[in-house]
């Protein structure tokens, strides 16, 4: 596993979790005081889109593939523009600040409008937040993809997403022998079927990126 790449995209992930897990929470408490009557529309697909990246995330997390992972990064990316963009059209016009003494109504009463803006505005700026979040995720991985490809795995669309390496680095598993060195596995290879160009079944066999970013074989240099 490439430890750098493992390690931002759990960041990542983490940071997918707690935002959409508070504009589900906020959502939440839309439904209790306004559903089934009031509000149905947003009130609803507010429910939805974060229990959906939540979901998609977890699967993700088990069974990712670098293809899968931009398909469902893409559709999210789109239903929480969506997302954003209806609850900005919802609240933006509205100061939080000017609203003293109005209600609006609830299925059991009433609730005071400020309090309701205030939430707004948070799924409002967590939406956006996370629309931003997934176009940089989406432009990185296939950023990566490509990398891994020209590093010589043409394969890596269908390969576990955890053998991307991050940039510069070579994708799939690797120990850092020597300074600038990356040193693989020779079972690495066979496991998908295929071997890097030049390479011979038993001999010690290193690469080094150089500093235009390909890849040259160098010989292993073994003392007895």
């Amino acid at each position: 596993m490439t430890v750098r790449f493992a390690q931002y995209r759990i960041g990542f992930y983490v940071a997918v979790f707690l935002l959409s897990g508070t504009v589900l929470g906020l959502a939440a408490h839309f439904a209790s005081i306004f559903l089934p009557h009031l509000h149905p529309d947003f009130t609803i697909f507010a429910l939805l889109i974060p229990a959906l990246t939540i979901f998609i995330f977890l699967l993700s997390l088990q069974f990712g593939q670098p293809r899968t992972e931009a398909v469902s990064l893409f559709i999210l990316w789109a239903l929480w523009l969506a997302m954003a963009s209806w609850a900005t059209d919802i609240i933006s016009p509205t100061q939080c600040d000017s609203l003293t003494s109005q209600t609006i109504p609830t299925k059991n009463g009433e609730i005071r409008e400020r309090e309701y803006c205030y939430e707004m505005k948070v799924i409002q700026a967590f939406s956006w937040m996370l629309f931003v979040l997934f176009a940089f995720a989406f432009v990185i991985l296939l950023a990566l993809v490509n990398q891994a490809q020209r590093f010589g795995r043409p394969y890596i669309w269908r390969e576990p997403i955890q053998e991307l390496g991050w940039f510069y680095e070579l994708p799939g598993y690797y120990n850092n022998h020597q300074q600038g060195m990356v040193q693989y596995p020779g079972v690495m290879y066979s496991q998908y079927g295929y071997q890097p160009q030049g390479y011979v079944q038993g001999q010690p066999t290193a690469y080094q990126i150089q500093p235009n970013g390909t890849v040259a074989q160098v010989p292993v240099v073994t003392t007895v």
